[in-house]
């Protein structure tokens, strides 16, 4: 019986110190594995800068490399771009400031009487309407109007040197034409153009060209409106921007000139019907103001635009910027160097790493 409880307790030992080593055993794995974690991490943490590193030096190494490449090209498109900016012609820009004329009667007048015997002038059938528009904004528009400027092209006849132009001569104060396109000693259009265009330009071209040197902005602060002319000439970009002011006022005040004229005319008409005594006073008002009108379109030589600035002719020219064109071209042609050496470096380095 004793040896039989020794048997057993020697078993239950065995067992014992069996299990034991087992868990040492899988206490010692998980450590293990956490240990060669540990070290892959470490090492993958202190290769990647290497790594880096390396490929930093290998990206200047290829570049140095193609040092000569580099110098190269950059050195053709620092050139070319000198050669394209002397190329390209003087532009000068005349500008003049201009400010709204004051509108003195006229409108302002007939909008009053409008409110004020508004309703017995709609008991005769009469409309009278409102007040003046803003005719400030009225101009700017027409200014760039396609019907207005083809109007001031034909007017001033200007089709030639804003379709032929190609530069002006400093030296002769002249302006040169393309001899390709017009030929000046016959007074002759000569281009060669495809349908539907045809040999002497359209007013549409001319339109959509003159419209690229022209600019007209206002100052929303202070009412105050620039326009400008981008020429070849500055004395001819001067010259069209004096007319082009003088026009607009003239076109403005005719329009309302012929329109005063229709209401005195239509008043005075409608004066021969009236049964209302108390409405003859108010035709007479409105005639009145009319004739107002009329006066000012007469006595009034800037009707709507005012000169504050006028237009002079520039001394200086406003583009081509052509140190800055040399400038962007010479970097321009460092970047796509750089590239062109990296690519080809990289390429013949792959079929060395498949080898």
């Amino acid at each position: 019986m004793s040896k039989t409880i020794e048997n057993n307790d020697k078993d239950s030992v065995e067992s014992n110190n069996s299990q034991g080593m087992n868990n040492q055993d899988q206490f010692s794995s998980a450590n293990s594995a956490i240990l060669q974690q540990q070290m892959l991490l470490s090492q993958m943490q202190q290769n990647q800068p290497q790594d880096d590193e390396i490929d930093l030096a290998e990206l200047w190494r290829a570049i140095w490399a193609g040092k000569i490449t580099i110098i190269a090209i950059s050195f053709i498109f620092a050139v070319a771009s000198i050669f394209f900016a002397l190329s390209k012609p003087n532009i000068y820009k005349a500008s003049a400031i201009l400010a709204p004329a004051s509108a003195e009667g006229g409108a302002g007048g007939l909008g009053a009487l409008a409110g004020q015997f508004g309703g017995l002038a709609s008991m005769a059938g009469i409309n009278l309407g409102g007040g003046g528009a803003d005719k400030t904004a009225l101009a700017l528009e027409i200014i760039k109007s396609r019907s207005f400027i083809e109007t001031f092209i034909a007017k001033h006849d200007l089709l030639v040197p804003i379709m032929a132009a190609e530069k002006w001569d400093m030296a002769t104060d002249t302006l040169i034409l393309d001899d390709e396109l017009y030929d000046e000693a016959n007074k002759k259009w000569i281009r060669e153009v495809s349908a539907p265009k045809k040999t002497i330009p359209s007013s549409w071209e001319a339109y959509k060209e003159f419209s690229e040197l022209l600019s007209v902005s206002q100052d929303k602060t202070t009412a105050m409106v620039t326009v400008e002319i981008e020429y070849y000439s500055p004395a001819m970009a001067q010259q069209w921007l004096t007319w082009l002011i003088k026009d607009v006022n003239g076109f403005m005040r005719e329009q309302d000139k012929k329109e005063a004229q229709d209401s005195i005319n239509y008043l005075t008409k409608q004066l021969e019907s009236i049964q209302v005594a108390s409405m003859e006073t108010v035709f007479y008002q409105l005639i009145e103001e009319q004739s107002k009108n009329m006066m000012l379109t007469q006595v009034k030589a800037e009707y709507v635009l005012k000169t504050i600035d006028p237009a002079q002719v520039p001394d200086e020219k406003a583009s081509p910027k052509r140190a800055l064109i040399v400038v962007l071209g010479t970097m321009l042609g460092g970047m796509l160097s750089v590239l062109i050496v990296l690519i080809r470096y990289f390429s013949n380095k792959e079929p060395n790493k498949k080898d």
